[in-house]
């Protein structure tokens, strides 16, 4: 990685990674921008860096930085004023009945591997899974220095989806969702985002952290379905309301100041 620019307020490096193809917009170039991996983490860090739109994967933190681009924008979901659409509802009242939540360290289980397994073989069709291990599994989704909880969601005692969430002292932060893909009709996603928005809430904590929101990829568009939802502009968090088109006046400052 080469060197990036200096952390105004603490002292750290910022590093820039290679540039890849881009994982969500075709015939697109990205690159992020990470957080020194040599300075020791916490979670009182990693809530500094989600107030400045980053993002856990594993044991780093990032932010994209891609040129001439800034499709991708951070969204928090202030939980205290969050009231759910029609559709939320009706969600909502066809499982909080019948599932089940449980707390899970992290750690390997072959029960939750396979579930993972099984999602990405339907979220991405064609796609190359020789290289999923269990290695490479928790390497992605755990951290030895997070306080990250694996909700378990389980149906009549039958595991269907997991929530990987890291607890913040300002709030969760929604790290990543699998579920099972032949319960379509359930919209296990939309229920772990509002459960886990009613568990932030219970908690007495402001924010639930949804990582970011691409509006020209039909994958991560649903983000901005939970309203009202503030969106990381690059200095602000900006609030938008039901309705709302998340739009700012220059996308230049969407970029690093």
């Amino acid at each position: 990685m080469s060197s990036g620019r200096q952390g105004q307020q603490t002292g750290f490096s910022l590093y820039l990674g290679p540039e890849h193809d881009c994982s969500y917009l075709p015939q697109r170039r990205a690159r992020s921008l990470f957080f020194d991996p040599s300075v020791p983490l916490d979670p009182r860090t990693a809530q500094w860096l989600a107030n400045q739109g980053f993002r856990r994967s594993g044991p780093y933190l990032y932010r994209p930085h891609c040129k001439d681009c800034q499709a991708c924008v951070a969204l928090r979901i202030p939980v205290a004023d969050f009231a759910p659409r029609r559709s939320q509802r009706r969600c909502w009242q066809h499982n909080e009945r019948e599932l089940t939540v449980r707390a899970a360290l992290p750690g390997y289980s072959e029960e939750q591997f396979a579930l993972y397994c099984r999602y990405q073989q339907s979220r991405h069709p064609g796609g190359s899974m020789d290289g999923v291990t269990a290695e490479t599994y928790l390497g992605f989704l755990d951290s030895p220095w997070a306080d990250t909880r694996f909700f378990e969601f389980r149906l009549r005692g039958r595991l269907v989806a997991v929530a990987v969430t890291d607890l913040l002292p300002a709030g969760l932060s929604a790290m990543y969702t699998f579920f099972d893909p032949t319960l379509a009709q359930r919209s296990l996603g939309v229920f772990s985002v509002l459960w886990q928005i009613n568990y932030t809430r219970s908690r007495g904590l402001p924010w639930l952290y949804l990582g970011y929101w691409i509006g020209d990829c039909r994958k991560m568009r649903y983000k901005d379905r939970y309203r009202p939802v503030e969106a990381w502009t690059g200095t602000e968090w900006r609030r938008f309301g039901p309705g709302e088109p998340i739009q700012f006046g220059s996308l230049e400052a969407r970029r690093l100041g």
